[in-house]
């Protein structure tokens, strides 16, 4: 009881914090739910609530995709998903993790600086940035941070970063839930109260976190989701060496 009490207060902070960001859940809830179900397990049963959380979110802010984006990262999101979640079986996540949190605390550090401001990517480093993210969103269920850190260097309104955040994310877990239950045979029926207790918690977190995210001054919101990506990359690395 005590666990479901803790994985419930965090998928409603991580669902909170999507809201404002367009990622996060993967890399809050999924650390946790390893401690008790194992990692690859963790992968897979976070993907549900991830969904659930990303299919309510786009919905609020479905007016505000911008298409642009959606078509360079998302074709490639997908094409990457597919590849990470089809050796997800029998990968070793520990060296991954480490990789990760590495990249993404460079990419935090990068957008707190300033230097992602100093760049902009092309159309080819944008299907690059979104076969990396999708991924290692279906072999480590995190993608957000990578893919958000790329998303920073075009000029889109917050509204919109999160709207088409949440929707490449949306595309990667329709892409990656097939191949966890029949490539990696999950068995989802021994987690069915960590899966109740975290789809009720996130659709919470989202309505908290959809209001905070109008609240938010523009100038101000990618120092947050800098903040945010240096964070998980810290979580990674904990994970990894765990």
């Amino acid at each position: 009881m005590t666990f479901l009490i803790v994985v419930g207060i965090a998928a409603y902070f991580a669902a909170a914090i999507a809201s404002v960001a367009g990622f996060g859940i993967g890399a809050v809830l999924t650390p946790i739910l390893a401690l008790a179900l194992g990692m690859k397990t963790a992968v897979a049963v976070t993907a549900i609530p991830h969904a659930l959380a990303s299919s309510y979110r786009l919905w609020i802010l479905r007016a505000q995709v911008d298409r642009r984006l959606l078509l360079n990262f998302g074709l490639s999101s997908i094409a990457g998903s597919l590849c990470g979640a089809g050796i997800h079986a029998a990968a070793s996540n520990n060296a991954l993790s480490i990789l990760l949190g590495v990249l993404l605390i460079l990419a935090g550090a990068g957008g707190l600086t300033g230097f992602t401001e100093s760049f902009r990517l092309g159309r080819k480093a944008s299907w690059i940035a979104g076969f990396t993210s999708g991924a290692l969103g279906g072999l480590v269920g995190n993608q957000g941070g990578i893919r958000s850190a790329a998303m920073l260097a075009f000029e889109v309104p917050k509204e919109s970063f999160v709207a088409t955040a949440t929707a490449i994310g949306l595309l990667v877990d329709a892409a990656r839930l097939p191949i966890y239950i029949f490539v990696s045979r999950v068995d989802y029926s021994q987690a069915w109260s960590v899966i109740t207790v975290c789809c009720l918690a996130v659709i919470v977190g989202t309505l908290t976190g959809a209001t905070v995210l109008r609240r938010i001054p523009e100038h101000l919101f990618r120092k947050v989701v800098s903040a945010i990506i240096l964070m998980s990359g810290v979580l990674m690395l904990i994970k990894g060496n765990s």
